[in-house]
């Protein structure tokens, strides 16, 4: 028998859209500080959407949020602040912090903004085991690493830009973090510790520590190679 919502669920569920779509704020908020070029603030409130984006899921299930809310699509939400935080306004991010050369800046930009949309038009983005097929767009994390942690040269930025472009479309499994179905408890383990190490970077940041930058470079590695074993080693 189905339960009939009360006000709470409603209103708690109602809650849980208004959250996710506080994702936005963070978001228009992380445009503001790019303008200004206040790269800490600006990767700061990136990180807040990844947290909101972390957890919403979550307490969708829990409050019931589709059963109770039957009218709204917490889904569409979810796609179109997805597609703002870890395609556009990173890109944006990328073209205003320069880390190429003039003349590559703008095409390269182009480039992160036409695969992510085409990613996302791909049917089978997520597999039904749960995971991303191709690299995810999480182009927030590539400058993340670019200019807080590997801080390279102009040449190494451009090639991480045109390598993660081309991974868009080679069926590469990356794990989906909160709904991981192959060694759960340590790739939670790992997104927890990255999600704890990306605010110190920030924090830190022009002069972060080499043991800081080393634990966020373990931390991707291991994502590295649990998507070459799961994608070569194991069967389908």
């Amino acid at each position: 028998m189905t339960k009939i919502p009360t006000t709470l669920d409603k209103a708690l569920a109602w809650g849980v859209h208004v959250f996710t779509a506080s994702g936005l704020i963070a978001a228009f908020m992380s445009i503001l500080a790019i303008n200004g070029k206040d790269w800490r603030a600006a990767m700061a409130w990136l990180i807040v959407c990844q947290f909101i984006d972390g957890v919403d899921g979550a307490l969708a299930r829990k409050f019931r949020v589709k059963e109770v809310l039957p009218t709204m699509n917490g889904k569409t939400m979810d796609y179109v602040i997805d597609f703002a935080t870890y395609a556009i306004i990173p890109a944006y991010f990328f073209y205003m912090a320069e880390l190429v050369y003039p003349s590559w800046n703008l095409p390269l930009t182009f480039l992160i903004l036409i695969v992510s949309a085409i990613y996302y038009g791909k049917e089978g983005m997520v597999s039904e085991d749960y995971y991303f097929i191709g690299f995810p767009v999480m182009w927030n994390m590539v400058v993340f690493y670019l200019l807080f942690v590997f801080n390279g040269p102009v040449w190494f930025n451009a090639s991480i830009i045109v390598i993660f472009s081309i991974m868009h479309f080679v069926p590469i499994k990356f794990s989906y973090p909160s709904r991981a179905t192959r060694l759960r408890s340590v790739t939670i383990i790992f997104t927890a510790s990255i999600m704890l190490i990306m605010p110190l970077v920030v924090w830190f940041y022009p002069e972060v520590p080499g043991w800081l930058k080393l634990a966020a470079i373990v931390n991707l590695a291991y994502f590295g190679v649990l998507a070459a074993y799961d994608t070569f080693l194991t069967k389908s």
